[in-house]
């Protein structure tokens, strides 16, 4: 057992408690296959910490899960906690001050999943979504003027430097070189007058320096639609920070479910721990029911596998994961079953026996 990994594990709010441990039942099986092993340090972040102490993490939180080799998030926010503070003040901390600048957040049908697509099946939806994950819209830069008069103004300035723009496209590029070799760039240059032009401009820039990488683009409007349409079009699709929240979403609900929807927040440069977790929220509505769908957070722990290294791991758990869909074994409601939380967790930790 040479290969030991400590995780730092913030299940946090709502539904994000219920499939986190079923997300570490998986890793722990593919762990005990194949050789290595992990030691997972919890920390209690979340908006109920933030009721007991006015934050939603502790001052030198970052400092405390830096030295780790890997986060392992499940859901963050809850409805006594404005979005705004419970977003701000842990899941974007932690992405800007770990430089966690690529969102990766791959779209794919499984084997054993029916996509709302009439007659796609897992040749046609195979894409990753490469989002910037560090800037743009979601930078806090404006404010409220004349607050509570008639003349209220609300200013929000979205950011973009050409480091941070350049980084995520070469990110981009890169992959697609391990992929089918395409990039499609989603922008709104014909609305927004600035900014996107600037990135259409930085886009092209980079496509020259992959000549042996096709590359296009889309306004956003209609790339949604071609989501939809032609899904087989895409392989991967590079976006601003709002841009690739929405596709992200998108992107998942094609393939069949954003239950299944894994993430990763990716440093590249390896200096700080990446974060892995789920595309779906904390979903108040089910919480405590025990019937979430764990797979999100199973695949982002096979995406945290894989990028510590462990690639066997990774793809076993991939594998579990479509064996369990494909051969009639539980599912949760959003699949079309009735199985729970635990019941769909363990199957899968089963399958990779």
């Amino acid at each position: 057992m040479g290969r030991n990994y400590d995780i730092a594990v913030i299940a946090g709010d709502g539904i994000g408690k219920e499939v986190v441990p079923e997300g570490q039942r998986v890793v722990e099986a593919a762990a005990r296959r194949f050789g290595f092993s992990v030691n997972w340090k919890e920390y209690d972040w979340s908006c109920d910490y933030y009721a007991r102490h006015g934050r939603m993490m502790p001052e030198d939180g970052v400092e405390q899960v830096r030295g780790s080799h890997a986060i392992f998030l499940g859901a963050v926010g809850w409805p006594n906690v404005p979005d705004h503070i419970s977003t701000w003040d842990l899941i974007l901390r932690l992405r800007r001050e770990l430089n966690l600048y690529v969102a990766l957040r791959p779209a794919r049908l499984l084997k054993g999943i029916t996509s709302p697509l009439a007659g796609r099946d897992a040749k046609d939806i195979d894409f990753v979504i490469v989002r910037e994950n560090s800037e743009g819209e979601y930078s806090s830069a404006g404010g409220i003027l004349y607050q509570g008069t008639p003349e209220e103004l609300v200013i929000q300035e979205s950011v973009f430097s050409r480091r941070a723009t350049d980084r995520i496209l070469r990110y981009a590029f890169e992959l697609a070189r391990t992929r089918r070799n395409k990039v499609s760039l989603a922008t709104k240059s014909n609305g927004i007058k600035i900014a996107m032009p600037y990135w259409d401009e930085r886009f092209a820039a980079v496509a020259a320096e992959y000549p042996d990488v096709e590359a296009n683009k889309f306004h956003i409007d209609i790339l949604t639609a071609h989501f939809v349409n032609h899904p087989d079009w895409f392989d991967v699709v590079v976006g601003s920070n709002l841009f690739g929240d929405i596709l992200s979403d998108l992107g998942p609900a094609v393939a069949g479910s954003i239950g299944i929807a894994p993430s990763g927040n990716i440093d590249p440069t390896r200096t700080n721990p990446s974060m892995f977790e789920p595309v779906h929220g904390s979903a108040p509505d089910i919480a405590g029911q025990g019937i979430a769908n764990p797979i999100g957070q199973i695949w982002a722990g096979a995406m945290m596998l894989e990028h510590l290294g462990e690639l066997e791991a990774a793809r076993a758990i991939e594998a579990a994961i479509e064996t369990v869909l494909s051969q009639g074994g539980p599912r949760t409601r959003d699949l079309g079953g009735s199985a729970g939380t635990v019941e769909a967790g363990k199957a899968i930790a089963d399958a990779l026996a």
